[in-house]
């Protein structure tokens, strides 16, 4: 049973299961519907059954490897791997592809591509979170790009070219420095070309060509993440995308370049990343207040959850430049918690772009009374998302907050500095959703768009909440059921580092 190749079944079924659907007759979408959600379930109870049953807490850092020899004279390695690293993004993508995918069910426009698309993405994020040769994972990474650009091209909104050509340029463009860094990491200092990660965070660089290397990955990670000035693909790739389509943007792509910079550049550089950490955590403060002064004045609903998004990931960044054991755990916690909490927030918007046919908030105002439901539900994810004290984003807030509090490698002086512009991000939060909610639910100014029959969530909507918010709440409640999971791979990263 061990040696069942259960990491390439989890890769490869998704997209497996996906070459089926051209089969189904093109009259009739509930079969397909049917069919991808079992598929997408499936998958999600095979990740759970590895992680329950395979997946073993041992002093080991890769605790289940998959190794086969792929291209070679080149030693390139179908390699996968699973650690307490990757073990909760993995996670995370199942659970929130299974859910996106039923919040895809009133899309009728040629639904067999648009659930294969979906099944295919499912395989690149698995796929990525699991690779363990570097090469590999920069094929796992392109891998996203198709399914997102067709995704947005077809299914998205006015300005959905405009977008998709956007988002592909900036992507792609960040991509090309993966691929260089790797074959150079590969090739360097030896005959052999060396691709496995573990290999690779046991060799040693020049400093110079190491600054090089970091400043390459970053630059790929910092589009993905996204970080500022990189960032303004997102707010316009949201703004068009099917709310099914930005669940998986806000929940998992925005993962892969936090993840990245984890994987990549702290284990496998850890010289230039002692180097560059205070200006990543300078980054991180600047990108908090911009995003959230810039989410503010946004009148576009999906527009400013984009630009929260892209706030909350600047406390990813001082978590993972603040060097300490309680930061780090604090970034990775964030990435979980807002891929739950984002992907939420897009759902409730686009459902209610659904019902109100307009994303404009000052059309807005006074649909509390006959969408009680949503209502509640918009609200509760917006006190998680301002990190509510009992939900997932406070205690990752918390943990980063302290991180940089006890840190060793910064002044005193600017620690104060950092602190005070994360609290002022915080202060920040709820001034934008809470006049989100204030203009979308309160007053009289009824838009002329409204139909103001049958208007509130039905049961398959309030299903898909109601699963997002029980591990947003668990989490809160008893955050050491996830933070010890990552907790040995936390510590074994920053013991490469002395300062």
């Amino acid at each position: 049973m061990s040696n069942f190749p259960w990491l390439t079944t989890i890769v490869f079924l998704p997209v497996s299961a996906g070459l089926v659907i051209p089969l189904f007759p093109t009259k009739g979408n509930n079969l397909v519907r049917w069919y991808t959600l079992g598929i997408c379930l499936l998958e999600f109870l095979l990740i759970s059954y590895v992680f329950c049953y395979q997946f073993k807490f041992t002093n080991q850092f890769i605790q289940l490897k998959e190794d086969y020899n792929w291209i070679t004279f080149f030693d390139f390695h179908w390699r996968l791997g699973i650690d307490g690293l990757s073990i909760g993004l993995i996670l995370l993508t199942g659970f929130v592809t299974t859910l996106a995918t039923l919040a895809a069910w009133p899309v009728t426009r040629n639904p067999r591509l648009f659930y294969f698309l979906m099944l295919a993405m499912y395989s690149g994020q698995i796929g990525l979170f699991a690779s363990q040769d570097i090469l590999l994972f920069f094929f796992m990474w392109e891998l996203e790009l198709i399914p997102v650009y067709l995704l947005l091209c077809i299914w998205g909104g006015k300005r959905r070219l405009y977008a998709a050509t956007k988002f592909i340029l900036y992507t792609a463009g960040g991509s090309i420095f993966i691929l260089m860094g790797a074959l150079t990491m590969g090739f360097y200092g030896s005959n052999e070309v060396t691709l496995d990660l573990q290999t690779l965070s046991n060799k040693s660089y020049p400093i110079e060509l190491e600054i090089i290397l970091y400043l390459g990955f970053f630059i790929a990670y910092a589009v993905k993440l996204p970080i500022f000035p990189l960032h303004t693909w997102l707010p316009d790739t949201h703004g068009e995308a099917h709310y099914s389509t930005c669940m998986l943007l806000a929940g998992i792509l925005l993962k892969m370049g936090g993840y990245g910079i984890i994987r990549i550049n702290m284990e496998l550089l850890p010289h230039a990343h002692l180097i560059f950490a205070p200006w990543i955590v300078i980054i991180g403060a600047i990108q908090i207040i911009y995003a959230a002064l810039t989410s503010f004045s946004q009148r576009n609903l999906k527009r400013r959850i984009a630009y929260s998004s892209i706030s909350h990931m600047g406390f990813v960044l001082i978590g993972i430049g603040s060097m300490t054991d309680l930061g780090l755990n604090g970034a990775i916690l964030q990435m979980i918690s807002h891929g739950l909490i984002g992907a939420a927030l897009f759902f409730l918007a686009g459902i209610s772009y659904d019902r109100t046919r307009t994303l404009f908030l000052d059309q807005m105002g006074g649909t509390a009374i006959y969408m009680p439901k949503i209502f509640t539900m918009f609200s509760s994810f917006s006190m998680a998302s301002l990190a509510l004290p009992g939900m997932s984003g406070f205690v990752a807030e918390f943990l980063i907050f302290l991180g940089i509090v006890i840190s060793h490698k910064y002044s005193f002086n600017f620690k104060i500095l950092i602190t005070v512009i994360e609290a002022i991000g915080i202060i920040l939060t709820p001034i934008y959703l809470l006049s989100m909610l204030r203009q979308m639910f309160y007053g009289y100014n009824f838009s002329k768009f409204f139909s103001f029959s049958n208007m509130d969530a039905g049961p398959r909507e309030i299903f898909i909440l109601i699963c997002l918010i029980f591990p947003i709440i668990g989490i809160g409640i008893y955050p050491n059921s996830v933070l010890s999971l990552w907790n040995s791979k936390v510590n074994f990263i920053l013991s490469k580092f002395i300062f």
